[in-house]
This record gives structure tokens, C-alpha cells and sequence, in this order.
């Protein structure tokens, strides 16, 4: 894939994921207003969770990062790839259907082990009725999950990255007919949960059946090449336990304090949005890349596009990462100072955002890196690198619990990140030339890290300036569009200025062409 269509790929994905994600804000600003970070908010921010954590250790981990490569060079050989994802979906389908009933019954023990702190009050009884409501949904965003490494093998990623938008429509549709009709809303978002992933497992279905790939759930059968695919998946699988694993310890953490649960989700979701539209655009792309690259042995392609993926990688997170540290507070008041939000909850949740916010290129730079393992088929080594951040994480959030509180989960979440990314780029160093970034990448990362700093100075000093508008409930949405569109045009005019990218780069990889 030439460099323009590859960051093109790139381009489509993240631009879906980043309506997406603006559709989750919508989302959780609703959740903040109605709910705040009350016993309610937290239950329903538990449950969801539960789904959506086994859905990354079932789906994403072995799934994105063994079944794609393996699907990838067996659709470029033409070596029966439809029979192959119909044995992997059977499988998946009969472990999945198992695992749901499994824990649908075991709902308390699952939410006493992410959030014991819970136990004893009223988010204990409410986070296992919406947990016991919602659990399905695993096993219908698992199989979206296949379905979709099956269309992002194909080239199809505009269909796989409508999936969350159609998810996040549904939540701000429910929530507003609660609020017309006086539903209790913690009931309604818990039945929105498996009602939005029957939606986006059909609409996922429907595109890869006009594809020629309609597949359906069948007795298991335990081919040469699902063998090969559970040996692949199996450390993949562990390595995104481990990620769980980190998760939960940050939860357990944040559970035994008041509110901290709500305050660490809605931080999360503001940091996600660059993360998701950069991390997930670059993972969904760039493995299947690679893949195809080096099974033709082309090591200059493959350098190329691992070179640009770095590169696109660090071009948007790290003027990213320093707004979210450097005017995390008036992002925080103006989004979601509203209804039942109350001023420590701006504090509180500033705070978190401006930790992960540390941690963004850490966690961008490890989609960079993972596919260079996950696309020679090597899987072992990117778990064992999980196992040891697992290991700093969990170290970091208990040991300084004490001292911090609940800042530790977020701060830890932001350590570990970091030195998962070191441990990716070690282990990196003798694949040859295409794990090697090329000269014109280090020549843009200096300059990038210099217009991002300088962005950063700009965002202090005229944040100081906007004060009196961004706290006026009648002018606040105004000087943040002010404040933001300032820095991303510093960004931007200093970048062009001394080099971190081309323009017309950046022209030619919007523009549509074919072929």
C-alpha cells in the first residue's frame, strides 16, 4: 500500500472513530447531567465495564492481533479464507455463548472483584442488576469484532468504524426518551447495553455477508488452522488480560472513594477521544499492512508504512497529550459542569485527565509497535512485556494508594504505558530495517515536539486570559472554541512553519483518488 492510500486508510478510520467518539461524549455529558457521579452513575459505569473489559480479552486481543494476519495472507493466497473465518466464528460463538450464561450468574462475585469498595452500599445492588441486564452484550460485540478484522482485511474500514457511532447513537436516543417519558435512567441505559449490540452485530453481518461472507454459528471443529490460530491467539489473549488485569486494579482503587469511579470514566472518555481516533486508526490499518508487506518480503514497504504510522502517530497525539495536561480544567468545567455535576467533580476529574493525558503517545506508540510483532505471528513477547507493566501497574495504584488516593489508578495507568512502550521498542531492535523508523521520521519528531511545546505555552497563558469568559455559563462554549481553535492554529502555523509536516502531504492524503 502505497504511503498517501495507507495514512488514507488511517484518515477514514479515524476520521468514523473520531465521530464516534464525539458521539460518546455526547453520551457521557447526558450521564454526567442526569446522573453526576452519583451511586447510580457509578453502578451503571461498573457494569458497563464488566462487558466491555471480556470483549478486549476474548475478541480484541486474539482476534485483531492473530486472526487478522492469519486472514490476511490467506485471502492475498486465495487459500480458502471464507472457510477459515467460519471455523473461527463457530468457535468464538460457542466459547462466547458459555462465558455469557457463566456470568450472568456469577454477576456479584464479578462486580466485588472490579469494585469491592462497592460492597456493603447501594452501587453494590445496582451494579449487579445492570450488569445482570447488560452482560449479552460480549457476545454480540465479540463476534462484531471478527466480523470486522474480516472488513478491515478486505480494505472495508469505513463499515467497521460505523459500528460505535451507530452504539453511541442509540445511548443519547434512549436517554432523551427517559427523560420525555420519566423512565428511571439507570434501567434504561442498563436494557440499551444488549440492544445496541444485537444492532451492531446485524449491521456488521450484513456487510460481510455482501462480501461473500455470511457466516454463522456451527458446531466447533478443531481444523490444522484453528489450531494454528488458538497457539497465535492464545499469549494475545493473556496480553489483553493483562490490559484487564491494569484496568481493574485502577477501578479497585478508585472504588473506595466516593465518586472516583465516575471521575476516572469521564476523564477517560475525554482522553480517549484523540487515543481512539489515532491508536485505533493506526492498529485497524497498519497490521494487515504489514502483514501483506512482509509476506512478500518487501522491507522497504514495510519500513515506509511502520515509519509512517509512527510519524501520523506523534504528529496528532503530542500537541494532544499537552493541551489535555495544560487546560485539562477548563475542558473539564465546560463539558460537563452541568445539571447534577458539582465543582469537586471538575477538580477531581481534571486532575485524572491531565494523568492519562501523560500517558497518551505512550499508548498510541504501542499500536505503532505492537503489529511489528503481531505481523510475524509472535505474540509471546508482547505478552510477556504486558505481564511486566501489569506487574508496574499494579505496584504503582497500591503502593502509592496511600498518598494519592485515587490519582494513583490514573498516574499508574500512565507509568505502565510508558514502560510498555520501552519494552516494545527494545524487543523491536533486531527485525531488520522495517522496525527502524527512517531519517525523515526523526527529522519530523523533533520538530513536532517543538510546536507542541510552544502550543503549550500559548494554551497557559491565554486560558489565564479567557478565565472570566470559560467560568460564564452564557460565554464558556465560545472561549473554549477560542482557546482550542488558538492552539490548534499555533500548532499547525508553527508546524508548517519549521517543517513537522508538508502541506502538501496533507493535501494529497485527503484527496480521493481510486486505485
Amino acid at each position: 500500500m502505497k504511503p498517501v492510500r495507507l495514512v488514507r486508510g488511517f484518515l477514514t478510520v479515524g476520521g468514523w472513530t473520531f465521530g464516534s467518539r464525539l458521539l460518546g461524549f455526547v453520551r457521557d455529558m447526558m450521564i454526567a447531567a442526569y446522573l453526576g457521579s452519583g451511586p447510580v452513575a457509578e453502578a451503571f459505569l461498573v457494569s458497563f465495564s464488566l462487558p466491555n473489559m471480556f470483549r478486549r480479552f476474548f475478541a480484541e486481543g486474539a482476534f485483531n492481533m492473530a486472526f487478522v494476519p492469519m486472514f490476511a495472507k490467506k485471502l492475498e493466497a486465495g487459500d480458502d479464507p471464507k472457510g477459515f473465518a467460519q471455523d473461527a466464528f463457530s468457535g468464538l460463538s460457542a466459547v462466547l455463548i458459555l462465558f455469557t450464561v457463566l456470568g450472568t450468574l456469577a454477576m456479584p462475585w464479578l462486580v466485588w472483584a472490579m469494585a469491592s469498595g462497592f460492597h456493603g452500599d447501594e452501587r453494590f445492588t445496582l451494579a449487579v442488576l445492570y450488569g445482570r441486564i447488560g452482560f449479552s452484550y460480549i457476545l454480540f460485540i465479540s463476534l462484531v469484532a471478527l466480523l470486522s478484522g474480516v472488513l478491515n482485511a478486505f480494505g472495508h474500514f469505513t463499515e467497521a468504524s460505523l459500528v460505535p457511532v451507530l452504539m453511541n447513537l442509540m445511548f443519547i436516543v434512549a436517554m432523551w426518551m427517559a427523560d420525555k417519558a420519566g423512565w428511571d435512567m439507570g434501567l434504561t441505559l442498563a436494557w440499551t447495553v444488549p440492544v445496541t449490540g444485537v444492532a451492531q452485530f446485524a449491521f456488521t453481518w450484513v456487510s460481510a455477508q455482501r462480501l461473500g461472507f455470511a457466516l454463522w454459528p456451527g458446531r466447533p471443529r478443531m481444523t490444522p488452522e484453528l489450531k494454528r490460530l488458538l497457539i497465535i491467539a492464545g499469549p494475545a489473549v493473556l496480553a489483553g488480560g493483562v490490559v484487564q488485569v491494569n484496568l481493574l486494579v485502577g477501578r479497585q482503587v478508585a472504588s473506595f472513594t466516593e465518586g472516583a469511579v465516575a471521575w476516572l470514566s469521564y476523564a477517560d472518555r475525554l482522553y480517549q477521544l484523540p487515543l481512539g481516533v489515532v491508536g485505533i486508526a493506526i492498529g485497524t490499518v497498519l497490521l494487515p499492512v504489514l502483514s501483506r508487506h512482509l509476506r512478500a518480503g518487501d522491507m522497504a514497504a514495510s519500513r515506509d508504512s511502520f515509519s509512517r504510522g509512527a510519524e501520523f502517530a506523534l504528529f496528532l497525539t503530542v500537541p494532544a497529550a499537552v493541551a489535555l495536561v495544560v487546560i485539562a480544567t477548563p475542558l473539564i468545567s465546560v463539558l460537563y459542569d452541568r445539571g447534577a455535576w458539582r465543582a469537586e467533580d471538575t477538580t477531581a476529574t481534571a486532575l485524572a485527565l491531565a494523568a492519562y493525558g501523560l500517558g497518551l503517545p505512550a499508548f498510541v506508540l504501542q499500536k505503532v509497535l505492537q503489529p511489528l510483532f503481531y505481523a510475524r505471528e509472535d505474540t509471546r513477547r508482547p505478552f510477556y512485556y504486558a505481564v511486566f507493566s501489569m506487574v508496574t501497574n499494579a505496584g504503582f495504584a497500591i503502593g502509592m494508594m496511600p498518598v494519592m488516593g485515587f490519582m494513583a489508578a490514573a498516574l499508574a495507568t500512565t507509568v505502565s504505558g510508558w514502560v510498555m512502550v520501552a519494552q516494545l521498542w527494545w524487543g523491536a531492535r533486531n527485525m531488520g530495517e522495517a522496525a527502524h523508523p527512517d531519517a525523515r521520521f526523526w527529522r519530523r519528531f523533533w520538530r513536532i515536539a517543538l510546536a507542541s511545546a510552544v502550543m503549550g505555552v500559548q494554551l497557559w497563558f491565554t486560558a489565564d486570559a479567557l478565565a472570566p469568559m470559560l467560568a460564564a455559563h452564557g460565554a464558556r462554549w465560545g472561549a473554549l472554541a477560542i482557546l482550542c481553535g488558538s492552539g490548534i492554529a499555533v500548532y499547525f502555523g508553527l508546524g508548517a512553519l519549521i517543517g513537522a509536516y508538508g502541506a502538501g502531504e496533507l493535501r494529497a492524503m485527503l484527496r480521493r483518488k481510486r486505485g
